[in-house]
């Protein structure tokens, strides 16, 4: 299919863009003012880095005094052994992601005392389960072999309880890792063989695109799920308030930006200009997720408890070693929130 393999050229350049010089890195610098204090994110591919991207468009990180520095990862075991050992100052994850590294139930080994904490919740992850275009349900993955990030964080253990609930377990499908969005669904487009994966916006329209099926979307599935968070450590948050308050302050105006109708072109062509293979009718289809009223951007940035909740019904099902995780404000500290939202009234 003619689509299909000019969609494989692009996330194939992505790809070898972020495996540069052995640091599975696209470094993006999101301003250009030299006299800036500069701030590096580690982050995915995909639509739920728009308010980043507005923000940068429009000059909210450069008015904080920050040049934001994005770096696309491979994976989630990379990304938070990197944060960790103090390679980047914060990043743009899954929320299960801070919980699994935070309790011990990390993917590598990692140094004690993770003192991680998020500050910022930003959406669901806009989360689907695409499979290849043979497969028209998800009962038909049966004896299949699916795709995940790593095995022991949250986009997996989503998939898990899916087909539980369509009556399959983990040992009647293969499960292989693959990495982040982007390469999962490059992997797909190579191999037929693998032939499911969860996905987020907008690499499901892009499979879509190739003849693979959108089966579900996660939201509709499981209800609310913690998605898209920013994290840090809490001494490293401690010891750069400003940089923090800052980025939290840039991050609501980006929220509030893209949401304005009149703003809806813009926010379109950045999606085009941030995201290979992003065609204008796949952009329009993505802003129509990410400002969806029941699914989209948190407007307040606000973490959803009750979508924490879930997140941690995951883990103490699926996680290892077991525990029992339920208390969603142990992760969250809403202090910078409030204080930003309180600033940017106030200007």
């Amino acid at each position: 299919m003619k689509s299909a393999g000019c969609l494989g050229q692009a996330i194939a350049f992505f790809l070898t863009l972020t495996c540069a010089a052995g640091s599975y890195a696209k470094v993006v610098s999101l301003s250009s003012q030299a006299s800036s204090h500069e701030l590096t994110v580690v982050t995915f591919g995909g639509a739920s880095n728009l308010p980043m991207w507005v923000a940068q468009r429009e000059g909210f990180f450069a008015a904080e005094g920050l040049d934001v520095r994005l770096t696309y990862t491979p994976n989630s075991a990379s990304q938070m052994s990197q944060l960790l050992a103090g390679k980047y100052d914060l990043a743009m994850t899954a929320m299960d992601n801070v919980v699994a590294y935070q309790e011990g139930q990390n993917e590598v080994p990692i140094p004690p005392n993770p003192d991680l904490f998020v500050f910022a919740g930003t959406d669901n992850s806009f989360l689907s389960l695409v499979s290849q275009p043979q497969y028209t349900s998800v009962e038909s993955l049966r004896g299949k072999t699916l795709t995940v990030d790593a095995m022991t964080t949250g986009f997996a253990f989503v998939l898990r309880e899916i087909l539980e609930r369509h009556g399959l377990n983990g040992s009647d499908v293969t499960f292989v890792k693959m990495g982040s969005t982007p390469q999962r669904l490059q992997d797909m487009l190579a191999d037929p063989n693998h032939v499911a994966t969860i996905q987020g916006t907008p690499f499901e329209f892009m499979g879509e695109r190739a003849g693979f099926h959108t089966l579900l979307r996660v939201k509709d599935e499981l209800g609310p799920y913690q998605g898209f968070v920013a994290t840090a450590k809490r001494s490293w948050a401690t010891a750069h308030d400003a940089e923090v308050m800052g980025f939290t302050r840039a991050l609501l105006k980006g929220i509030d930006w893209l949401y304005q109708p009149a703003n809806r072109d813009a926010v379109e062509a950045i999606l085009v200009a941030n995201v290979p293979g992003m065609t204008p009718d796949l952009a329009h289809r993505t802003y129509g997720i990410a400002t969806d009223p029941d699914g989209g951007v948190f407007r307040d940035a606000r973490p959803n408890i009750e979508g924490i909740r879930r997140v941690l019904e995951l883990r103490s099902k699926f996680g290892l070693p077991k525990k029992e995780l339920r208390d969603p404000l142990k992760y969250v500290d809403f202090q910078y929130l409030d204080r930003a939202a309180l600033s940017v009234s106030n200007r």
